[in-house]
């Protein structure tokens, strides 16, 4: 069953590359409890089936990078990209996609936290894996105020203009 409006985001961990050491950080993958991440903050975030590909690449991270500023003015405190990639992979892509300070370039390497979301997308058959659903939600504390979920091969409601629009009708 997957994860909707007014469900608290399951525990879990994610993980990110960071490029420069800070307090509790070092540099390669970091590993991130979910449950710690979300707390007292309204996170925008979406999820796609992989790095690097057409759609992922060409529109929905370029959407929530193009509409970080936005977003964050409308008191979202972080974005998040998730994604069925390992965080050496998610690190490269948020390079090449311009998204530090604007977007946290999530990894879910095993689809483990996609599959407690339960947005797992099973591409086996055309050698790509456990995948993930095209996605996106606004979660405030935890819970899932907005949330907003693709049919299979489109990108029409999860864009970073969609949720845009949503937030201001959530209140914050």
């Amino acid at each position: 069953m997957s994860i909707k409006v007014g469900d608290k985001l399951p525990a879990g961990q994610l993980y990110e590359f960071i490029e420069e050491e800070r307090p509790g950080c070092t540099v390669g993958p970091n590993a991130f409890p979910v449950e710690e991440m979300v707390k007292g903050k309204r996170i925008a975030i979406f999820g796609l089936p992989g790095a690097f590909t057409p759609t992922c690449s060409a529109k929905h991270v370029p959407s929530f990078v193009a509409n970080a500023d936005k977003l964050k003015a409308k008191k979202v405190d972080e974005i998040w990209c998730i994604a069925v990639n390992d965080a050496f992979v998610m690190g490269a892509w948020g390079k090449e996609q311009g998204a530090k300070n604007k977007v946290r370039m999530m990894a879910d390497g095993s689809a483990a936290y996609t599959k407690a979301l339960g947005l797992e997308f099973d591409l086996t058959a055309r050698g790509m894996g456990v995948r993930s659903q095209r996605y996106s939600m606004l979660v405030d504390d935890g819970v899932v105020k907005a949330f907003n979920l693709e049919a299979p091969g489109k990108f029409e409601v999860s864009g970073a203009e969609t949720l845009l629009e949503q937030t201001g009708k959530v209140g914050g």
